[in-house]
């Protein structure tokens, strides 16, 4: 049976509570966001902590993001609870691309690094660059655009704030978003397209993106019963994947079709204890019940966006689900919560296990609207797939609540294959420990 083994815990761990884990895009390393106003950045190599940053913010620091697509160096934003958020650069000493492999210290020259015979400037190790003020409260997530130099950023404060980097240490806002009712938990950009989604405690997503010189709310996804803590979308290598097989029948190859045009899902969870997957549908087949509930009045067709909700994940977690991570390797999604599990997903084709042919709303559909979630579950295409629960682990981080998930390559010793994954949980205790999925 798959299973979730312990592989590591990185050390030391925090002295306080720690937020989230976030992967850098091409080095073997992570950097964790905790509540002791300082940032940890940890190898995966060697599970060993490589540098603290420090000194930036005045309270909790509770994101980061790395920049993509950044050459030379490593960029890192910072969000906090003291309405701020921070931009931090380092230069990469030798670091590039290439393939990680068990032998190279890719470390060496990072922060914490080896940095024997450098002179005092590459020393300096993190350089706070930028502070970005603007939000009257707490800063709950942020992230930047792979597709643009764009960040955006969401607070208590009920907005969302998007930030263009004009040149190094310059950023412009660009736009205040300020049509949710509620606290904004969670942004996520689509990985190949400027829209931007965004989760808040009024129960509800919506997507943004730029019309003509502003931008606006294109879709308005409701149905969840609580606080949306968490959006991310589906990767674009996984788009059209599914597990258990090649499609075969004209319906499988036709649903595989309908995914590639629609492009990456959305995914969402809530303090309903739920885990649902969103799709859009294709202007050219706008058939399904429409989410977007925008006046049309001062929104053209082509403007609005129609998305549906497409399935929930099956039922596990019996508290909030906080995180939620989509593999970009493997489609595999990893999720946690207040309950203080760890659940892995896989979706197949359906009998590509030997279950029964039920429908994707009986097989995952739970709450007080399961009418209406099966009303939309009810199409062919829908029904061809289902998601099942492959692996769990309870009590991950003790009796403390898990906070985030999320999968990362693995870079240690005992890896076995270029394309293995781990998974990373950051809990209350302040640790941050590593996963091993043993398919």
């Amino acid at each position: 049976m798959p299973s979730i083994i312990p592989l590591a815990t990185f050390t030391p761990s925090c002295n306080a509570r720690a937020w989230l884990t976030s992967p850098h895009p091409h080095l073997p390393i992570v950097a964790t966001a905790c509540s002791d106003k300082t940032v940890r950045i940890y190898s995966l190599q060697n599970f060993q902590q490589q540098s603290t940053i420090s000194g930036g913010h005045k309270r909790s620091i509770r994101s980061c993001a790395w920049k993509p697509n950044s050459l030379g160096e490593s960029v890192l934003a910072t969000g906090s609870f003291d309405a701020s958020a921070g931009i931090w650069r380092r230069y990469e000493e030798g670091a590039g691309r290439g393939k990680i492999n068990n032998e190279t210290d890719f470390t060496s020259g990072l922060a914490g690094g080896d940095t024997e015979g450098k002179d005092d400037e590459d020393e300096d190790e993190w350089r706070f660059a930028v502070i970005l003020d603007g939000h009257d409260s707490e800063i709950k997530s942020l992230a930047f655009s792979p597709m643009s130099p764009l960040l955006a950023t969401c607070s208590r404060d009920k907005s969302v704030w998007i930030w263009e980097e004009l040149d190094d240490d310059n950023f412009e806002t660009v736009a205040v978003l300020q049509d949710h009712e509620g606290d904004v938990k969670c942004v996520a950009w689509h990985p190949d397209e400027q829209l931007l989604a965004s989760a808040s405690y009024d129960d509800n997503v919506r997507l943004w993106r730029e019309d003509v010189d502003d931008w606006a709310c294109c879709a308005l996804l409701t149905g969840h019963g609580g606080t949306v803590w968490w959006v991310e979308f589906e990767g674009m290598e996984q788009v059209g994947k599914i597990r258990g097989g090649n499609a075969t029948s004209e319906e499988q190859k036709r649903l595989v079709e309908e995914r590639k045009n629609a492009g990456p899902r959305l995914m969402s969870c809530s303090d309903d204890h739920s885990i649902r997957l969103w799709r859009r549908l294709p202007k050219e087949r706008a058939d399904g019940p429409a989410q977007s509930k925008l006046p049309s009045i001062w929104k053209s067709r082509d403007f609005e966006e129609e998305w549906v909700e497409e399935a929930r994940l099956p039922a596990v977690h019996e508290r909030p689900v906080y995180a939620a991570s989509w593999s970009r390797k493997t489609g595999r999604v990893a999720s946690t919560g207040s309950d203080g599990k760890i659940v892995v997903y896989e979706e197949r084709w359906k009998g590509a296990d030997g279950s029964d042919d039920v429908s994707m709303a009986d097989a995952s559909s739970t709450g007080p609207d399961d009418t209406a979630q099966k009303q939309q579950a009810s199409t062919a295409e829908i029904s061809l797939t289902e998601w099942v629960v492959v692996a769990e682990v309870d009590n991950a981080h003790d009796v403390f609540e898990v906070n985030h998930v999320i999968w990362a390559p693995r870079a240690d010793k005992g890896k076995g294959a270029d394309d293995e994954e781990v998974l990373i949980s950051t809990g209350d205790d302040g640790e941050v420990r590593v996963w091993r999925f043993e398919p």
